[in-house]
């Protein structure tokens, strides 16, 4: 009954947006504490819990953390309510035409004893993910819809929105954040799975998973931040422990079609690990076309559209393509523009993008280019606005680009400063990231790395 009337009301929630804006809502969380649910999976490759939890609730993190270990079992943690406004009469009858105002009353059974199994995953599937873990505690059906079919189905149908942000701090590499950019906030998950006695840091990413790869370039790791998912992938086949680039493609439009992972040393060795056959292959030798050494720029994750990957090389400069179904390997020849340090490939639309540090003199400005398809070179389209990129006049700026799907962003620091910015390709909006602090914490974390992912709370490693 409870959850019956936690559905009403979120149904009634829905039909008001749509009524004053004239369009369903974009998912977004909620500007308040978000609790702790742990819930352990009776299967032992899936153990599906939520460890996020916001800057602004650590102090109730630690108590329930303290709370579960004195008890020994983990108990519902209530967001806090804040004070009861005011409402104006308009507001009243507006949330009592939609069902809000009074979440106690009688439910007419004749009505929703029916109600259609396939509306609650639909709805459900829309929730904020953090109104998700929430309510997964209502009832044990609700707590099971991570391993319902036709609720990744619901889940895989709905746009995509912004991708998330897994990066790695500097003080601990083997502590994620994940930065939401819809309501600009950190959350801290506990990736329990990840091996504590190596450094493994994010390379590539699809999904809904983020691929990981040990700091000496020997073991790969599948995750789902959000649902704890996780996989060792086997032990590659071609022996090449030098650095090498990783790229990331889906069969479908989801993991549950299986996905492919691929790495590249500069030599020209290069292998793609199929994950419905959990086995790596060596397709071939790279063809003569393509100038050896690859010389690859390791700053630059690989960018993927389609079932093509694209990596960013020099001497000569440019980019190498590989593509997934077919297995046919290009190379592009695009000069760099003049002064340009720290540069990375990213992309938006299926348009492949530059972004890269400008200097000149004392004088230091992040721009953006695109790449024209019929001359094969760089357009410059837009740069950080002029009263940012005084701060950086002067001074010794490194830039880290950590994420590459159409929202990028950008670590710039120095010896003076550190900075995190946001930038969307498609409406061009520059914004400032706030400081990333970890619970308990007092100093901001400098990003090591990182990559950007979209949240997803079915897909399975």
């Amino acid at each position: 009954m409870e959850g019956l009337v936690m559905l009403r009301q979120l149904i009634g929630q829905l039909q008001e947006f749509v009524q004053f804006h004239g369009s369903p809502p974009q998912p977004h969380l909620q500007q308040q504490q978000l609790p702790l649910l742990n819930h352990h999976h009776h299967h032992h490759h899936r153990r599906w819990c939520s460890s996020i939890v916001d800057d602004s609730s650590v102090d109730d993190y630690y108590s329930f953390m303290m709370a579960a270990g004195k008890s020994g079992s983990v108990r519902m943690l209530e967001p806090s309510k804040p004070p009861p406004s005011k409402r104006s009469r308009k507001e009243r009858a507006r949330g009592k035409s939609s069902g809000t105002t009074n979440t106690t009353e009688p439910m007419e059974q004749h009505i929703w004893k029916d109600f259609p199994e396939d509306l609650y995953e639909a709805v459900i599937a829309r929730l904020p993910i953090a109104t998700f873990f929430r309510f997964r505690s209502v009832c044990r059906k609700w707590n099971s819809l991570l391993d319902s079919e036709s609720f990744s189905q619901q889940c895989a149908e709905i746009p995509q929105a912004n991708p998330w942000f897994y990066t790695i701090t500097h003080e601990n590499v083997n502590s994620g954040a994940m930065y939401d950019p819809s309501l600009k906030k950190w959350h801290h998950p506990t990736i329990s799975s990840l091996p504590t006695k190596l450094i493994v840091l994010p390379v590539a990413s699809a999904g809904g998973l983020v691929c990981f790869l040990d700091i000496g370039n020997r073991n790969f790791y599948m995750c789902n931040p959000l649902n704890q998912s996780f996989k060792e992938l086997p032990a590659r086949s071609v022996k090449v422990w030098s650095r090498i680039a990783v790229g990331m493609t889906l069969n479908g439009s989801s993991t549950s079609g299986g996905y492919k992972i691929m790495w590249v040393g500069c030599d020209g060795e290069y292998e793609v690990y199929d994950s419905l056959r959990n086995s790596w292959t060596s397709p071939g030798s790279m063809p003569s076309s393509v100038k050896l050494p690859l010389s690859l720029n390791f700053r630059s994750q690989a960018v993927t559209i389609d079932s093509t990957l694209y990596y960013m090389r020099s001497d000569p400069e440019g980019i190498v393509s590989y593509d997934m179904v077919t297995g046919v390997w290009k190379q592009f020849i695009i000069p760099t523009p003049l002064h340009l340090a720290d540069h990375t490939l990213a992309e938006c639309g299926g348009r492949i993008m530059l972004v890269g540090l400008l200097s000149k003199n004392a004088a230091t400005c992040v721009c953006i280019w695109e790449l024209q398809k019929m001359t094969l070179l760089w357009k410059e389209v837009d740069r950080m606005p002029n009263i940012w990129c005084l701060e950086f006049y002067g001074k010794h700026v490194r830039m880290t680009c950590l994420g590459n799907k159409g929202l990028l962003m950008l670590s710039l620091r120095s010896r003076q400063m550190n900075r995190l910015v946001t930038y969307n390709v498609s409406s061009r909006e520059w914004l400032k990231v706030p400081g990333c602090v970890v619970p308990h914490g007092r100093k901001r974390q400098w990003i090591a790395c990182g990559t950007s992912f979209h949240p997803c709370l079915t897909a399975v490693a």
